[in-house]
């Protein structure tokens, strides 16, 4: 029956149906012929999306969508600025750290991505910057989105597997910042090698300046992350508070936003959520026919009679992770590979929060991967530039994220 459940899986995946689609007709289809009563699929459907949990999904996605629309993305960037930009090659690494200061926010690549194109690039090519590297650099940036709280590929896989999103959030920082200083280091390569230009020199009333234009934005990560790590409030309630405190900010202190516009985001957020939630329903039908018929079980015995040694295990699991987020988007590649692959590094003794952070750092790299490589296109489609010169110029800076997964998989091991 798994291998009627798959073979459907592919064929509609080649034929370009949705991947809940997928999902969803591959597991019927497949249930059905072993026999069991179709009742079951709406039932685990229905259990699959029935966590509180889940709420922060929707609402992490409004706050991201509004911050995005706003002026927050150009205030970030002058912060950032001012404070690298007197740097050689300086904008670069503005552009990474802008990133980083949005990926704290949003929780999003694509808009991490978006926004900070939109206000870097033209500014890239005014200034000399190879049109295409800056393009790529900011699509690589973008993939940080995801790994920085919050991140909404990170509440999903909490769900999954019954973990601590307060857990994964605290254990995503530093990933997050080895990822941007990785990044960083590249850029000031290319900036030296290549002959960029400096910035402004540093001023300290600038940087004030640049910091109290931005605080309200700043203060978005500060509200959500110190009351979770605090107790003060659940990661769901984190993420209500942090839509009320976007639509305060935009409406009232920056003013760059109206009720049209905030009517507009609900929306657009709420389809986004709705796909979402549809992937995850039809994985949960997906998880509990795999379950049933031990088919974790018996890829465990597989691979684990290939070698026993965790090393060997986790660099599989890996490629895995790296080849499913070149052909998949990294919310459905999480949702359909977590129920496969957590059982088998449980056994190995791997923490399964650790292994969490290993999943969406993997699966974050798959942004800047073609087909999918949804960060590329964001970033072509932001800047005019052609998918094929990103794609080509954001070689260097794929080969640096893949390090730091590596890092970020074994270096836990070896502590």
């Amino acid at each position: 029956m798994s291998l009627i459940l798959f073979g459907i899986f592919l064929v509609l995946m080649l034929a370009g149906a949705p991947i809940a689609v997928a999902i969803g007709a591959g597991t019927l289809t497949a249930i059905w012929g072993s026999g069991t009563p179709l009742l079951v699929v709406p039932q685990q459907m229905f259990a699959g999306i029935d966590s509180f949990a889940l709420v922060a999904v929707p609402m992490f996605i409004l706050a991201g969508d509004i911050m995005a629309a706003g002026k927050i993305s150009e205030k970030l960037v002058a912060l950032a600025d001012a404070m690298v930009g007197m740097l050689r090659g300086g904008l670069s690494v503005v552009s990474i750290l802008a990133a980083m200061f949005f990926a704290a926010i949003s929780g999003s690549g694509a808009a991490t991505t978006a926004a900070v194109s939109a206000t870097l690039v033209p500014s890239l090519r005014q200034k000399g910057y190879e049109p295409a590297s800056a393009a790529s650099l900011i699509a690589a940036g973008g993939t940080i989105g995801v790994v920085i709280p919050p991140s909404v590929p990170m509440i999903l896989y909490a769900v999954i597997a019954q973990e601590s999103v307060a857990k994964l959030f605290i254990s995503g920082i530093l990933p997050g910042l080895a990822m941007g200083g990785g990044l960083v280091a590249i850029a000031l390569y290319q900036g030296y090698a290549r002959s960029y230009p400096k910035g402004a020199p540093l001023s300290l009333r600038t940087i004030g300046r640049s910091f109290v234009s931005a605080f309200w934005g700043l203060m978005t990560p500060v509200l959500i992350l110190g009351g979770i790590f605090s107790g003060l409030f659940t990661p769901s309630e984190a993420a209500v508070i942090a839509v009320d405190y976007a639509i305060f900010v935009s409406l009232f202190i920056y003013r760059d936003l109206s009720l049209r516009d905030i009517y507009r985001l609900a929306i657009r957020a709420g389809m986004t959520t709705a796909i979402i939630m549809f992937v995850i329903a039809t994985s949960a039908a997906l998880s509990w026919a795999l379950s049933n018929w031990k088919v974790p079980a018996a890829i465990a015995d597989a691979v684990l009679s290939l070698s026993s040694e965790t090393w060997i295990v986790l660099a599989l699991v890996l490629v895995i992770i790296l080849l499913t987020g070149v052909f998949l988007e990294t919310a459905s590649a999480l949702i359909i590979l977590t129920p496969i692959l957590l059982p088998l590094v449980t056994q190995l003794g791997v923490d399964p929060v650790h292994f969490g952070i290993v999943m969406v750092v993997g699966l974050s790299i798959g942004m800047v991967t073609p087909p999918v490589a949804i960060n590329l296109y964001v970033a072509s489609s932001v800047t005019g530039i052609g998918l094929e010169r990103i794609a080509r110029a954001v070689i260097p800076y794929l080969i640096t994220l893949i390090v730091v997964l590596i890092g970020v998989t074994y270096l836990p091991l070896l502590m």
